[in-house]
């Protein structure tokens, strides 16, 4: 076997590993750490496809900045206390059939799937390059850019005023 197809394999063993283990872990802190993992062996597939670029950003959006969000989450509802509410049973069987459903149907789109039949057009043209990414970007999804920005943006002030502590009036 060839070195990408062992490096391949592993890191395919680990992601479904670490894919488990956060759904199925106790402590939200581990499944968070479990998570991490996952989103870092998913990068690891990235660079295995020679997009290097694709696998830098997935590193620093989600590894960076949604897990700090999802720790920040977890720490200050406090779900590590052992307390917690038991859900009824009628809850349990909704959410068993509603993943069983989601589960029928994408084995059934993924069973009508039909594979793309044609030729590939190459232009010749490196998409994976950083420069050829920015150009495009920013000349023809200039606006579509700048609307994500402005929607992060709000949603950052809104995050932010509605953790704020109402003060009491005296």
């Amino acid at each position: 076997m060839s070195g990408i197809l062992i490096t391949f394999c592993v890191l395919a063993f680990i992601t479904v590993l670490t894919a488990f283990l956060t759904i199925f872990s106790r402590n939200p802190i581990h499944s968070a750490i479990y998570l991490v993992i996952c989103f870092f062996s998913i990068a690891g597939h990235y660079f295995l496809l020679n997009s290097q670029f694709l696998a830098v950003v997935h590193i620093i959006v989600y590894s960076g900045a949604i897990m700090i969000l999802f720790l920040f989450t977890i720490m200050l509802m406090n779900l590590n206390e052992r307390h917690e509410v038991h859900r009824p049973r009628i809850t349990r069987l909704g959410a068993i059939v509603s993943f069983v459903l989601v589960c029928v149907v994408l084995i059934a789109i993924f069973i009508n799937s039909k594979p793309i039949v044609g030729e590939y057009d190459a232009t010749g043209e490196d998409f994976q390059s950083i420069n050829v990414l920015g150009k495009i970007l920013l000349n023809e999804y200039m606006v579509p850019f700048e609307f994500a920005s402005i929607l992060l943006l709000v949603a950052m002030i809104g995050t932010v005023l509605l953790s704020k502590k109402e003060k009491l009036k005296k």
